[in-house]
């Protein structure tokens, strides 16, 4: 039997699933459907409030083969990668442990 954290288990996939950040959710959907997304997006906040996984919807909404949509379809290649942690276009940065300025050149450098 495989031992699978339940934040890991039940963490939503889509936008409607998010629960507790309905402002959030509502201007990322409208950003995506208006073909308005901005730049950068900053997530802050109190640890488990979501913000990696509205990062990771978003990414999804941004790169699935359907969209961009902000209904990802969860199913395809990228959509997949992304859910994984495998995407070549996309790099997850843990805030916590990479807040130094030679973290970033780091990250500025790897990214090139």
């Amino acid at each position: 039997m495989n031992y699978q954290v339940s934040a890991r288990k039940w963490r939503p996939m889509s936008f409607p699933d998010v629960i507790g950040q309905s402002h959030v959710v509502q201007t990322l959907v409208h950003a995506v459907e208006g073909k308005r997304v901005a730049h950068a997006y900053l997530f802050s906040g109190m640890r488990g409030v979501g913000k990696t996984t509205v990062a990771r919807i978003l990414a999804k909404a941004m790169n699935c083969h359907q969209g961009p949509t902000p209904t990802p379809c969860a199913e395809c290649q990228s959509c997949v990668e992304i859910a994984n942690g495998q995407s070549f276009d996309v790099i997850e940065i843990d805030g916590a442990s990479n807040n130094g300025v030679e973290d970033i050149r780091s990250i500025r450098e790897n990214i090139n």
